[in-house]
């Protein structure tokens, strides 16, 4: 390899990495956004849920899978396991487009840097 061309990638490299982190979203940013969410969802390790499931350590768990939870047929029939992009997909438009006849009817978080940072402050908790 050619030392201009390892000074390409490295300065390539360097240019993902700002994209890249800011693609992961903000925790502290995250829990602002998660502030819409706390009319119906706990996140804490209280083990009890209010209207919706406890959301503490949600990112990585499987999907309707807390336990006491009544889930809706539409929610226990989607199966995988809640990531980064799974819950990305589903706040998008949750009663619309990702799982229709679930039970969270509101509109989802619209944008995707609120997502993103609501994300990163959900996989922060657990």
């Amino acid at each position: 390899m050619s030392v201009r061309f390892l000074s390409l990638l490295v300065t390539g490299a360097a240019l993902a990495l700002p994209a890249a982190a800011s693609a992961a979203g903000d925790a502290v940013k995250g829990k602002a956004v998660f502030a819409r969410c706390m009319a119906c969802h706990k996140v804490d390790a209280s083990g009890t849920s209010s209207v919706g499931p406890n959301l503490y350590g949600v990112v990585g768990r499987p999907v309707a899978s807390f336990k006491g939870y009544s889930y809706s047929p539409a929610m226990k029939a989607k199966g995988g396991k809640w990531t980064a992009e799974t819950l990305d997909a589903y706040l998008s438009g949750p009663s619309m487009k990702a799982v229709p006849g679930t039970k969270m009817i509101f509109m989802g978080v619209p944008a995707k840097p609120d997502r993103d940072n609501l994300i990163a402050y959900l996989a922060s908790v657990k």
